[in-house]
Protein backbone atom coordinates (compact mmCIF):
# COMPACT_ATOMS: atom_id res chain seq x y z
CA UNK A 1 0.00 0.00 0.00
CA UNK A 2 1.35 3.18 -0.67
CA UNK A 3 0.29 4.62 2.86
CA UNK A 4 2.77 2.04 4.24
CA UNK A 5 5.80 3.42 2.76
CA UNK A 6 5.49 6.90 3.64
CA UNK A 7 7.66 8.34 6.03
CA UNK A 8 7.02 8.71 9.71
CA UNK A 9 7.59 12.49 9.20
CA UNK A 10 4.49 12.18 6.47
CA UNK A 11 2.32 10.01 8.56
CA UNK A 12 1.74 11.86 11.29
CA UNK A 13 0.60 15.13 10.09
CA UNK A 14 -1.93 12.70 7.46
CA UNK A 15 -3.30 10.93 10.40
CA UNK A 16 -3.74 13.76 12.53
CA UNK A 17 -5.14 15.67 9.76
CA UNK A 18 -7.60 12.69 9.31
CA UNK A 19 -8.62 12.54 12.81
CA UNK A 20 -8.99 16.19 13.86
CA UNK A 21 -10.98 16.98 10.33
CA UNK A 22 -12.15 14.49 7.92
CA UNK A 23 -13.45 12.28 10.98
CA UNK A 24 -14.95 14.84 12.78
CA UNK A 25 -17.21 15.56 9.94
CA UNK A 26 -18.07 11.53 9.70
CA UNK A 27 -20.72 9.63 11.10
CA UNK A 28 -18.75 8.86 15.12
CA UNK A 29 -18.99 4.77 14.19
CA UNK A 30 -17.63 5.43 10.33
CA UNK A 31 -15.27 7.45 11.51
CA UNK A 32 -13.92 4.96 14.32
CA UNK A 33 -13.97 2.69 11.48
CA UNK A 34 -11.94 4.84 9.29
CA UNK A 35 -9.57 5.28 12.16
CA UNK A 36 -8.81 1.64 12.75
CA UNK A 37 -8.27 1.39 8.92
CA UNK A 38 -5.93 3.64 8.75
CA UNK A 39 -3.61 2.07 11.31
CA UNK A 40 -3.90 -1.00 9.73
CA UNK A 41 -2.86 0.28 6.57
CA UNK A 42 0.50 2.00 8.49
CA UNK A 43 -0.83 5.38 8.99
CA UNK A 44 -0.22 5.69 12.70
CA UNK A 45 3.30 7.53 13.48
CA UNK A 46 5.83 5.47 15.38
CA UNK A 47 7.90 6.52 18.78
CA UNK A 48 11.43 6.95 17.71
CA UNK A 49 12.71 7.21 21.18
CA UNK A 50 12.78 5.42 24.44
CA UNK A 51 10.35 6.74 27.00
CA UNK A 52 12.24 8.31 29.69
CA UNK A 53 13.05 6.19 32.80
CA UNK A 54 10.72 8.34 35.21
CA UNK A 55 7.87 7.18 33.06
CA UNK A 56 8.64 3.58 33.48
CA UNK A 57 5.92 2.01 35.75
CA UNK A 58 5.39 -1.78 38.01
CA UNK A 59 1.67 -2.85 37.25
CA UNK A 60 0.25 -6.38 38.79
CA UNK A 61 3.89 -7.50 38.43
CA UNK A 62 3.92 -6.24 34.43
CA UNK A 63 6.72 -3.73 33.95
CA UNK A 64 5.30 -0.93 31.33
CA UNK A 65 7.60 1.45 29.59
CA UNK A 66 5.41 4.02 30.55
CA UNK A 67 1.77 4.17 32.42
CA UNK A 68 -0.28 5.39 29.85
CA UNK A 69 -3.04 3.00 27.67
CA UNK A 70 -5.37 2.41 25.26
CA UNK A 71 -8.32 2.07 26.66
CA UNK A 72 -10.94 -1.00 26.08
CA UNK A 73 -13.40 0.09 23.52
CA UNK A 74 -11.13 1.51 20.92
CA UNK A 75 -9.99 -1.61 19.34
CA UNK A 76 -12.37 -4.13 20.57
CA UNK A 77 -11.31 -7.20 17.44
CA UNK A 78 -7.68 -6.43 18.26
CA UNK A 79 -7.02 -5.78 14.57
CA UNK A 80 -4.13 -2.80 15.12
CA UNK A 81 -2.63 -3.68 18.96
CA UNK A 82 0.71 -3.61 17.08
CA UNK A 83 0.28 0.07 15.63
CA UNK A 84 -0.87 1.55 19.19
CA UNK A 85 1.82 0.09 20.75
CA UNK A 86 4.13 1.46 18.50
CA UNK A 87 2.44 4.76 18.40
CA UNK A 88 4.23 4.85 22.11
CA UNK A 89 1.27 3.53 24.36
CA UNK A 90 2.63 1.55 27.41
CA UNK A 91 -0.47 -0.72 27.22
CA UNK A 92 -3.19 -1.54 24.91
CA UNK A 93 -6.11 -3.30 26.02
CA UNK A 94 -8.77 -4.59 23.39
CA UNK A 95 -12.14 -5.81 23.92
CA UNK A 96 -14.54 -6.14 24.90
CA UNK A 97 -14.83 -9.97 23.87
CA UNK A 98 -17.87 -12.04 24.32
CA UNK A 99 -17.71 -15.43 23.64
CA UNK A 100 -19.74 -15.58 20.78
CA UNK A 101 -19.93 -12.64 18.34
CA UNK A 102 -22.65 -10.41 18.61
CA UNK A 103 -23.67 -7.12 16.41
CA UNK A 104 -24.44 -4.92 19.39
CA UNK A 105 -27.35 -2.79 19.83
CA UNK A 106 -28.85 -1.03 16.37
CA UNK A 107 -27.48 1.85 14.74
CA UNK A 108 -27.22 4.99 15.56
CA UNK A 109 -25.20 4.23 18.59
CA UNK A 110 -22.61 6.85 19.06
CA UNK A 111 -22.80 10.39 19.59
CA UNK A 112 -20.41 13.07 19.86
CA UNK A 113 -20.81 16.01 22.25
CA UNK A 114 -18.83 18.68 20.80
CA UNK A 115 -19.69 21.45 23.02
CA UNK A 116 -18.37 19.20 26.19
CA UNK A 117 -15.92 17.11 24.18
CA UNK A 118 -17.58 14.10 25.52
CA UNK A 119 -19.16 10.82 23.41
CA UNK A 120 -22.40 8.85 24.19
CA UNK A 121 -21.94 5.24 23.17
CA UNK A 122 -24.67 2.45 23.63
CA UNK A 123 -22.64 -0.37 21.46
CA UNK A 124 -23.45 -3.08 23.05
CA UNK A 125 -20.64 -5.26 23.19
CA UNK A 126 -20.60 -5.96 19.21
CA UNK A 127 -17.12 -7.83 18.56
CA UNK A 128 -16.45 -11.25 16.71
CA UNK A 129 -16.22 -13.55 19.59
CA UNK A 130 -13.53 -15.07 21.06
CA UNK A 131 -12.47 -17.22 18.51
CA UNK A 132 -11.85 -14.73 16.07
CA UNK A 133 -10.14 -12.67 18.40
CA UNK A 134 -7.90 -15.12 19.68
CA UNK A 135 -6.56 -16.43 16.41
CA UNK A 136 -5.69 -12.62 15.83
CA UNK A 137 -3.41 -12.66 18.94
CA UNK A 138 -2.07 -16.40 19.23
CA UNK A 139 2.04 -15.84 18.16
CA UNK A 140 1.33 -11.97 18.02
CA UNK A 141 4.27 -10.01 19.68
CA UNK A 142 3.26 -6.60 20.93
CA UNK A 143 5.60 -4.44 22.10
CA UNK A 144 3.50 -2.92 24.99
CA UNK A 145 1.52 -4.97 27.92
CA UNK A 146 -1.00 -6.15 26.65
CA UNK A 147 -4.42 -6.50 28.01
CA UNK A 148 -7.99 -8.44 27.03
CA UNK A 149 -11.44 -7.17 28.39
CA UNK A 150 -13.82 -10.05 28.44
CA UNK A 151 -17.68 -9.84 28.80
CA UNK A 152 -20.89 -11.27 28.68
CA UNK A 153 -22.95 -11.69 25.31
CA UNK A 154 -26.60 -9.82 25.95
CA UNK A 155 -28.50 -13.48 25.70
CA UNK A 156 -26.21 -15.08 27.64
CA UNK A 157 -28.17 -17.41 30.31
CA UNK A 158 -25.37 -17.51 32.74
CA UNK A 159 -23.10 -14.00 32.73
CA UNK A 160 -20.86 -15.77 35.27
CA UNK A 161 -20.10 -18.21 32.92
CA UNK A 162 -19.22 -16.30 30.19
CA UNK A 163 -16.32 -14.71 31.97
CA UNK A 164 -15.10 -17.70 33.09
CA UNK A 165 -14.91 -18.27 28.91
CA UNK A 166 -13.27 -15.72 28.78
CA UNK A 167 -10.30 -16.39 31.52
CA UNK A 168 -9.67 -19.76 29.73
CA UNK A 169 -9.55 -18.77 26.24
CA UNK A 170 -7.20 -16.02 26.60
CA UNK A 171 -5.10 -16.75 29.85
CA UNK A 172 -2.62 -17.68 27.52
CA UNK A 173 -1.98 -15.00 25.23
CA UNK A 174 -3.03 -11.87 27.38
CA UNK A 175 -0.63 -10.15 29.62
CA UNK A 176 -3.19 -9.16 31.88
CA UNK A 177 -7.81 -9.82 31.70
CA UNK A 178 -9.87 -7.62 32.62
CA UNK A 179 -13.44 -8.30 33.84
CA UNK A 180 -15.55 -5.84 32.58
CA UNK A 181 -19.30 -5.98 34.62
CA UNK A 182 -19.66 -2.01 34.39
CA UNK A 183 -21.17 -1.69 30.88
CA UNK A 184 -24.67 0.42 30.92
CA UNK A 185 -25.30 -0.98 27.54
CA UNK A 186 -25.74 -4.93 28.55
CA UNK A 187 -29.37 -5.16 31.00
CA UNK A 188 -28.56 -6.85 33.96
CA UNK A 189 -24.51 -6.63 33.60
CA UNK A 190 -23.90 -3.74 36.28
CA UNK A 191 -25.94 -6.28 39.04
CA UNK A 192 -23.01 -8.81 39.38
CA UNK A 193 -21.39 -5.12 41.25
CA UNK A 194 -23.91 -6.07 43.89
CA UNK A 195 -21.99 -7.81 46.46
CA UNK A 196 -23.47 -11.51 46.46
CA UNK A 197 -23.28 -11.80 42.82
CA UNK A 198 -19.93 -10.03 42.80
CA UNK A 199 -18.92 -12.90 45.13
CA UNK A 200 -19.88 -15.63 42.77
CA UNK A 201 -18.75 -13.75 39.62
CA UNK A 202 -14.91 -13.59 41.54
CA UNK A 203 -14.77 -16.74 42.84
CA UNK A 204 -15.71 -18.66 39.15
CA UNK A 205 -12.79 -15.99 37.44
CA UNK A 206 -9.97 -16.61 39.87
CA UNK A 207 -10.23 -20.20 40.53
CA UNK A 208 -10.55 -20.60 36.14
CA UNK A 209 -7.44 -18.94 36.61
CA UNK A 210 -5.69 -21.16 38.38
CA UNK A 211 -6.44 -23.55 36.20
CA UNK A 212 -4.40 -21.75 33.39
CA UNK A 213 -0.68 -22.66 32.78
CA UNK A 214 0.14 -19.36 33.64
CA UNK A 215 -0.67 -17.04 36.01
CA UNK A 216 -2.53 -14.38 34.53
CA UNK A 217 -3.10 -10.81 36.45
CA UNK A 218 -7.09 -10.40 36.79
CA UNK A 219 -8.40 -6.66 36.94
CA UNK A 220 -11.87 -5.89 37.89
CA UNK A 221 -13.75 -2.55 35.91
CA UNK A 222 -15.96 -0.65 37.86
CA UNK A 223 -18.43 1.79 36.86
CA UNK A 224 -18.93 5.60 37.95
CA UNK A 225 -22.09 5.56 39.41
CA UNK A 226 -21.90 3.62 42.23
CA UNK A 227 -22.66 5.36 45.74
CA UNK A 228 -20.39 4.92 48.59
CA UNK A 229 -22.33 2.00 50.25
CA UNK A 230 -21.79 -0.11 47.28
CA UNK A 231 -18.22 0.65 47.29
CA UNK A 232 -17.81 -0.57 51.07
CA UNK A 233 -19.61 -3.45 49.65
CA UNK A 234 -17.01 -4.02 46.45
CA UNK A 235 -14.33 -3.50 48.99
CA UNK A 236 -15.35 -6.23 50.99
CA UNK A 237 -15.71 -9.04 48.38
CA UNK A 238 -12.49 -7.93 47.03
CA UNK A 239 -10.45 -8.34 50.30
CA UNK A 240 -11.79 -11.76 50.54
CA UNK A 241 -9.76 -12.71 47.26
CA UNK A 242 -6.55 -12.53 45.52
CA UNK A 243 -7.61 -9.95 42.91
CA UNK A 244 -4.70 -8.18 41.39
CA UNK A 245 -6.21 -5.01 40.03
CA UNK A 246 -8.92 -2.58 39.45
CA UNK A 247 -9.80 -0.48 36.57
CA UNK A 248 -11.76 3.33 37.77
CA UNK A 249 -14.08 3.47 35.79
CA UNK A 250 -16.31 2.68 33.00
CA UNK A 251 -18.59 5.20 31.23
CA UNK A 252 -21.84 6.89 33.65
CA UNK A 253 -25.58 7.12 33.01
CA UNK A 254 -25.16 11.03 34.53
CA UNK A 255 -26.08 13.45 32.52
CA UNK A 256 -25.65 16.15 34.87
CA UNK A 257 -22.28 17.87 32.84
CA UNK A 258 -24.14 17.94 29.59
CA UNK A 259 -27.81 19.09 30.37
CA UNK A 260 -28.91 20.96 27.08
CA UNK A 261 -26.50 19.89 25.05
CA UNK A 262 -26.61 18.06 21.50
CA UNK A 263 -27.13 14.60 21.60
CA UNK A 264 -27.32 14.61 25.71
CA UNK A 265 -30.61 13.07 25.97
CA UNK A 266 -29.36 9.67 24.28
CA UNK A 267 -29.36 6.73 26.11
CA UNK A 268 -25.66 4.94 26.38
CA UNK A 269 -22.89 5.69 28.78
CA UNK A 270 -21.07 8.99 28.70
CA UNK A 271 -17.30 9.10 28.48
CA UNK A 272 -14.68 11.84 27.62
CA UNK A 273 -14.06 15.31 29.24
CA UNK A 274 -17.64 15.48 31.31
CA UNK A 275 -17.08 12.57 32.85
CA UNK A 276 -13.11 13.32 34.52
CA UNK A 277 -14.71 14.94 38.07
CA UNK A 278 -17.22 11.95 38.66
CA UNK A 279 -14.84 9.27 37.51
CA UNK A 280 -11.54 10.89 39.62
CA UNK A 281 -13.82 11.38 42.97
CA UNK A 282 -14.85 7.47 42.40
CA UNK A 283 -11.06 6.27 41.87
CA UNK A 284 -10.09 8.17 45.33
CA UNK A 285 -13.12 7.03 47.28
CA UNK A 286 -11.73 3.27 45.88
CA UNK A 287 -8.36 4.09 46.73
CA UNK A 288 -9.54 4.86 49.90
CA UNK A 289 -11.03 1.34 50.39
CA UNK A 290 -8.49 -0.90 49.18
CA UNK A 291 -5.20 0.46 50.33
CA UNK A 292 -2.24 -0.13 47.65
CA UNK A 293 -4.46 -2.34 45.23
CA UNK A 294 -3.18 -1.76 42.25
CA UNK A 295 -5.80 0.64 40.03
CA UNK A 296 -5.80 2.14 36.92
CA UNK A 297 -7.40 5.79 36.27
CA UNK A 298 -10.01 6.11 33.36
CA UNK A 299 -12.28 9.06 32.42
CA UNK A 300 -12.23 11.94 31.31
CA UNK A 301 -8.36 12.27 31.01
CA UNK A 302 -8.17 15.16 28.33
CA UNK A 303 -4.86 17.23 29.26
CA UNK A 304 -1.60 16.51 30.39
CA UNK A 305 -2.54 18.06 34.00
CA UNK A 306 -5.71 16.24 34.30
CA UNK A 307 -3.42 13.35 33.80
CA UNK A 308 -1.82 14.97 36.40
CA UNK A 309 -4.60 14.71 38.63
CA UNK A 310 -5.40 11.19 37.57
CA UNK A 311 -2.50 9.98 39.15
CA UNK A 312 -2.65 12.17 42.42
CA UNK A 313 -6.33 11.18 43.11
CA UNK A 314 -4.88 7.36 43.57
CA UNK A 315 -3.89 5.57 40.20
CA UNK A 316 -1.06 3.64 39.01
CA UNK A 317 -1.74 3.74 35.43
CA UNK A 318 -4.32 5.27 32.92
CA UNK A 319 -5.68 4.79 29.79
CA UNK A 320 -7.60 7.14 27.23
CA UNK A 321 -9.93 6.50 24.42
CA UNK A 322 -12.71 9.05 24.18
CA UNK A 323 -10.11 12.17 24.52
CA UNK A 324 -8.38 11.20 21.17
CA UNK A 325 -11.31 11.50 19.31
CA UNK A 326 -11.30 15.66 19.75
CA UNK A 327 -7.24 15.86 21.09
CA UNK A 328 -5.87 13.90 18.22
CA UNK A 329 -3.19 11.41 18.66
CA UNK A 330 -0.47 13.84 19.54
CA UNK A 331 -2.30 13.88 22.82
CA UNK A 332 -0.22 10.76 24.01
CA UNK A 333 3.17 12.62 23.45
CA UNK A 334 1.95 15.46 25.50
CA UNK A 335 0.74 13.63 28.47
CA UNK A 336 4.02 12.02 28.77
CA UNK A 337 6.13 15.78 28.76
CA UNK A 338 3.35 16.54 31.09
CA UNK A 339 3.68 13.80 33.61
CA UNK A 340 7.51 14.02 33.52
CA UNK A 341 7.84 17.60 34.04
CA UNK A 342 5.44 17.08 36.81
CA UNK A 343 7.56 14.25 38.57
CA UNK A 344 10.45 16.73 37.78
CA UNK A 345 9.04 19.85 39.27
CA UNK A 346 8.14 17.94 42.54
CA UNK A 347 11.69 16.48 43.16
CA UNK A 348 10.52 12.99 42.14
CA UNK A 349 12.32 10.60 40.70
CA UNK A 350 9.28 8.10 39.22
CA UNK A 351 5.56 8.84 38.37
CA UNK A 352 4.78 5.99 41.04
CA UNK A 353 5.69 8.92 43.84
CA UNK A 354 3.24 11.18 42.46
CA UNK A 355 0.22 8.52 43.29
CA UNK A 356 -2.35 9.21 45.82
CA UNK A 357 -1.13 13.10 46.94
CA UNK A 358 -4.79 14.33 46.49
CA UNK A 359 -6.81 11.10 47.37
CA UNK A 360 -8.29 12.99 50.17
CA UNK A 361 -9.63 15.74 48.66
CA UNK A 362 -10.74 14.37 45.30
CA UNK A 363 -12.71 11.75 47.62
CA UNK A 364 -14.60 14.70 49.37
CA UNK A 365 -15.46 16.24 46.29
CA UNK A 366 -12.98 16.55 44.15
CA UNK A 367 -10.20 19.65 43.43
CA UNK A 368 -10.86 21.32 40.69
Amino acid sequence: MIFSRLSPLLKLPLLQSLTRDALLRMDPETAHGATINALRLGLSPEQDHADPAELKTSLVGLELKNPIGMAAGFDKNAEVPVPLARMGFGMVEIGTVTPRPQIGNPKPRLFRIPEAEGVINRMGFNNEGHEAVFRRLKGLHVPAVLGVNIGANKDSEDFVADYVAGVLRFAEVADYLTVNISSPNTPGLRNLQGDEALRRLLGEVLKARSKAKVRVPVLLKLAPDLDEAALDGIARVIGETDLDGLIVSNTTISRDPVLDMENATQTGGLSGMPLFSLATQKLAQVRQRVGSLPIIGVGGIHSPETAVEKFEAGANAIQLYSALVFGGLDLLERIKRGLLAAVRAQGKTNVAELVGRTTDSWARGGTR
